[in-house]
């Protein structure tokens, strides 16, 4: 979903965005090299830093390549070092978020939906249906950023964006898309025409 973001981003007058004071952070990455065709990096390298003037020492990227436990460890421990506090927890200036179909945002899917109320900042999560392990940001850090925005695109995702929205006492329950409440109220939602589909 953040493709089309990235390629609007790469499109602006150099100069537009002063990129030397933005750091760059992921939610979730699967656990594969920086450079495999699934890596959320190479995906954002592509289609972002590969077009824009950015400080290579603003990246801070998951290392899928590393062992998922000691990499969500090492992750969850640069957010605390990066980033300014509140009650230990790290605070995003802004998340961008997608939806998956199944109602999953970051890494943390349906079947897994207790890892979002983890204390730690990271955790592996595993894809339901491939298997493959992730390393994700949880519920508390997700909640704690100033600013939340999800961009969801697709008609497969239309059921859950209503449900989501309009029925978030349900939709918590199941699908951790609708755990995002952020503190600051501060939430906002991007959805294409598809993906707005039957809430008109």
């Amino acid at each position: 979903t953040p493709k089309s973001l990235f390629d609007y981003w790469s499109s602006l007058p150099e100069g537009e965005i002063d990129w030397t004071k933005i750091k760059f952070f992921w939610g979730d990455e699967r656990c594969v090299a920086p450079e495999d065709s699934e890596s959320n990096f190479k995906m954002t390298k592509e289609h972002l830093f590969n077009n824009i003037n950015i400080p290579k020492e603003n990246i801070f990227r998951i290392k899928g390549e590393n062992n998922p436990t000691d990499e969500a460890k090492r992750y969850g421990e640069l957010l605390n070092s990066e980033l300014e506090q509140h009650n230990g927890t790290p605070i995003f200036d802004i998340v961008i978020l997608g939806m998956g179909d199944d109602g999953h945002t970051a890494s943390i899917f349906p079947h897994e939906i207790e890892l979002w109320n983890n204390k730690n900042n990271c955790v592996t999560a595993t894809h339901p249906d491939s298997g493959q392990i992730r390393v994700s940001i949880t519920g508390k850090v997700i909640n704690a950023a100033k600013n939340v925005v999800f961009l969801v695109t697709g008609k497969n995702k239309a059921e859950k964006v209503k449900e989501v929205i309009e029925q978030p006492e349900v939709a918590e329950k199941k699908y951790p898309a609708a755990l995002v409440q952020p503190d600051s109220d501060n939430l906002y939602w991007y959805l294409d025409e598809a993906a707005a589909d039957k809430m008109m």
